[in-house]
């Protein structure tokens, strides 16, 4: 962390990290939450959000080296602001997803109007800037600025969505905010078993590596290696074989959530990552589908489940090319996109062992030849829907 500069610039949107008020009881700003310290977190967040510049109040983190390799500027009270802006005043007992600070930082507000979240954060869009960062510097804390700034300016509706941030103090400590910080991870697209099943599973595993230095990328390799060793199982008919094979694709399934998982937590999400995950993932399910085919073959002493197979296998390929390549968004939106989710959902994993007990996995072949192409058209469709949007 630096100390900022007093020459005058020209910003749309600051974030000024104030001390927490005095009453709330909140842990100091290098508690470790989720693999990082508090105030690291809250700043990193902030960054993600786009805030130009992140300010510190000396006293809401007097170890700097907490913030080392951030944005993150000391909070100067002679630090002059040009032209209009919008800031955001965060108590250092409050931890934001960067989706709600993003809100914040993009929200509809008048001129020299606040708005205050119940947590004591505020929002204020003025051309004043440097009044208020002044004012800020020399202010004991959040409570106390937030209500001289409330004798001067007007009173808006509350700040953004409570769900989006989570204030520590008394009542709610570190072990309360590292539960809320892994439920956030609980996408709503997931399947029933994902979400009530492996989500559970690699939560638990995600809390217990966020401590260490294992990386995302790391993660995405031993589940890839997992899956790949799953797959010649089922080059048997034996009901045992294929039922190994299947447990060995579920975890793989499990622990290629705890990349992304621990991506997001230490901030650590890059476009290689992702590659990585995504193309890995398609490797196991062609690794499983073209052994599948192959197993089923041999055991039936005939040709055909290879055409079978080689349909599901170009099938998947073409249908990961066709998302990876989607007008670079991540997902189809609308109906399209609810459907796509819909016949690309893991759940179908379960299906797979149910089906492995009976020696009869490769009968998968069957819904994976006739879902991919429909996976395609949903994708072409709503990659059309946006065209003409």
């Amino acid at each position: 962390m630096t100390t900022l500069s007093t020459t005058a610039v020209s910003v749309r949107s600051l974030l000024v990290i104030l001390p927490a008020p005095p009453d709330a009881g909140s842990p100091p700003p290098g508690t470790v939450i989720a693999g990082l310290p508090l105030v690291r977190r809250i700043v990193l967040a902030a960054e993600r959000a786009g805030f130009e510049r992140i300010l510190i109040h000396p006293r809401a983190c007097p170890e700097p080296h907490l913030l080392a390799g951030t944005a993150a500027t000391r909070l100067d009270a002679d630090a002059p602001v040009e032209s209009r802006a919008r800031l955001v005043l965060l108590p250092a007992n409050v931890l934001p997803q960067a989706r709600w600070l993003r809100a914040l930082r993009e929200m509809p507000l008048d001129p020299d109007t606040l708005a205050v979240d119940p947590s004591l954060t505020a929002v204020v869009e003025s051309a004043g800037i440097d009044e208020l960062l002044r004012s800020a510097g020399q202010a004991a804390g959040a409570q106390d600025l937030i209500a001289a700034l409330s004798r001067r300016l007007a009173r808006a509706a509350e700040a953004g969505d409570p769900a989006g941030r989570f204030a520590l103090g008394a009542a709610a400590g570190a072990r309360d905010a590292e539960d809320w910080l892994l439920r956030s991870l609980i996408k709503d697209t997931e399947g029933f078993m994902s979400r009530h099943v492996e989500r559970r599973i690699s939560l638990a595993i995600t809390r217990q590596l966020v401590d260490t230095r294992i990386t995302p990328n790391e993660m995405t390799l031993v589940s890839l290696t997992i899956g790949l060793l799953g797959a010649p199982f089922f080059l048997s008919a034996e009901p045992l074989q294929q039922l190994v094979g299947s447990l060995l694709f579920l975890t793989h399934s499990i622990l290629d959530g705890c990349d992304g998982e621990l991506a997001r937590l230490k901030f650590q999400e890059s476009p290689t990552g992702a590659r990585l995950d995504f193309w890995g993932d398609n490797l196991v399910h062609v690794a499983v589908f073209g052994c599948m085919a192959v197993g089923w073959t041999l055991a039936a002493a005939s040709l055909w489940p290879l055409c079978l197979g080689a349909l599901a296998i170009t099938g998947t390929a073409a249908s990961a090319y066709l998302v990876a390549h989607r007008d670079g968004t991540a997902a189809t939106a609308g109906p399209p996109g609810r459907l796509a989710d819909a016949v690309a959902n893991r759940d179908f994993i379960y299906l797979v062992l149910l089906l492995a007990c009976f020696g009869r996995a490769h009968w998968f072949l069957i819904p994976v030849a006739l879902g991919t192409p429909i996976f395609m058209m949903l994708v072409r469709w709503g990659a059309g829907r946006r065209r003409t949007a």
